[in-house]
């Protein structure tokens, strides 16, 4: 295959990096009217008929035929069967990553996750409950396009926080189904269930799980059917389909994030083997053509380097096209004036994954503020944060790092505040409450709190 990726040449010494910058990072969310208009049919129709829209939709997208949704459902035998056919290599792998993940938000509850209160000195009682959601729907895609490493992300966590309930939806399409309108999975399938996924689904704890994908999914999961359970929030990545699916239902119940193409920028101060940044500019680049990678580097010889690695590597790898079209859509190779300026831009970005590649990491942290996950030093490549590190690796993508974080233990409890007013603390309370609440003109809130003067 004669591919070639020539990432954007820029430097920020040039008069019109500006433009040319703000034009490789232009990326358009807005969803084909089509899908929406596909989606909302599904949703509604879901939402009226149920188990019989289900089973419809699953027919037509995924090829499946089942007389009823329990046909669909996964047991925990099922699961059981999948991890104990695997060989030993790979029930170890997923053991072991999903220690460390539990590990990791296991921290991450004791550091956040906790209830508190505390008494002021007339002894009114405030602090704040924290519990889990009863039950949360899972998306994972299923097929040929299997993501183990996502199920684990998104149900570890929620077990950790204490959902009871973790439900899962897997698409499972048969050879030759349509794959559009209601199909969750990214890639073509012979229609098997994905043994990893299953085992994956032992390993974590997943409660219920059913082989069904898509819009549907959603639908079914956000609204529940004589089947499948309504949950308070879903979430797992999942293709266009799914993700205006997720938007469609926020309100009824929760969802983690819209997500848009995988990025990562490399903050290179040259010391790293330029091998190394290359290999890790394809690691995003390999999801889609639509992923960015971006290398921000004050050295102009090793951006050069990188670049003929780039041309090296690239007929090597299996997915070369998917590599090269990203890399000449949206990738860039740009020259700073600093590592400062470099960490400057890259906080304008705000990206998904930032690879700190230098002698210095930790003296550049400091400095960047808005990231999904920062991964610090040559030995940590992106790839492992993807799988086994432990942090999670559902982060916010398209710039929403300037306001929103990493999927985690947070996003499956809620709180409650926790107020106990006492006789002492009733006065002066009170006479603030009356005098607010005559200004808004609210006279029933001011009597409640006057009734309690004495």
């Amino acid at each position: 295959m004669n591919v070639k990726a020539t990432p954007a040449r820029l430097s920020t010494a040039s008069t019109g990096f500006e433009a040319d910058f703000q034009a490789r990072l232009h990326w358009s969310a807005d969803t084909d009217a089509a899908i929406e208009q596909v989606v909302a049919d599904i949703l509604a129709d879901v939402r009226r008929r149920g188990d019989a829209a289900v089973l419809e939709y699953t027919r037509r997208f995924d090829g499946l035929e089942a007389g009823s949704v329990q046909q669909l459902e996964l047991t925990q035998a099922d699961f059981k069967a999948a991890f104990d056919s695997l060989p030993a290599v790979q029930r170890d792998a997923l053991r072991m990553a999903a220690e460390r993940i539990r590990s990791y938000h296991e921290a991450q509850k004791k550091a956040s996750g906790e209830s508190w209160s505390y008494r002021d000195a007339d002894g009114t009682l405030l602090g704040q409950k924290v519990t889990p959601l009863d039950r949360v729907g899972i998306y994972v895609p299923g097929g040929k396009a299997a993501y183990p490493s996502s199920l684990l992300m998104n149900a570890i966590p929620a077990h950790v926080a204490g959902v009871a309930e973790i439900i899962m939806a897997v698409p499972t399409p048969a050879k030759g189904s349509v794959a559009t309108g209601g199909s969750g999975n990214e890639a073509s399938a012979k229609g098997e269930r994905n043994v990893l996924v299953l085992a994956a689904a032992h390993v974590a704890g997943v409660t219920r799980a059913f082989t069904i994908g898509g819009a549907q999914a959603v639908a079914a999961l956000a609204y529940g059917t004589a089947t499948l359970p309504a949950v308070d929030k879903i979430t797992g990545p999942g293709n266009a389909y799914v993700a205006a699916a997720k938007r469609r239902v926020f309100g009824t119940v929760g969802i983690d994030m819209i997500a848009g193409p995988s990025e990562i920028l490399v903050l290179a101060d040259g010391s790293t083997p330029p091998e190394w940044v290359a290999m890790d500019l394809f690691s995003q680049a390999e999801h889609d053509e639509l992923a960015q990678s971006i290398l921000l580097c004050p050295d102009a010889a090793y951006i050069e380097q990188v670049q003929q690695e780039i041309d090296r590597l690239l007929p090597t790898m299996p997915r070369a096209a998917i590599i090269a079209a990203s890399l000449n859509g949206r990738g860039a190779l740009i020259h700073t004036k600093s590592m400062e300026e470099a960490c400057a831009i890259s906080n304008r970005i705000a990206p998904e994954h930032v690879e700190v590649s230098s002698r210095e990491p930790h003296r550049w942290e400091p400095l960047l503020r808005h990231a999904g996950a920062i991964f610090l030093g040559a030995y940590t490549s992106e790839s492992l944060g993807d799988y086994c590190a432990g942090p999670n690796h559902v982060l916010p993508t398209s710039g929403t790092a300037r306001f929103s974080s990493p999927l985690g233990v947070y996003d499956f409890q809620k709180r409650s505040s926790l107020i106990e007013v006492s006789e002492a603390g009733a006065q002066p309370l009170g006479r603030i409450a009356v005098t607010l609440a005559e200004g808004e003109g609210l006279p029933a809130h001011a009597e409640a709190a006057r009734m309690r003067l004495r």
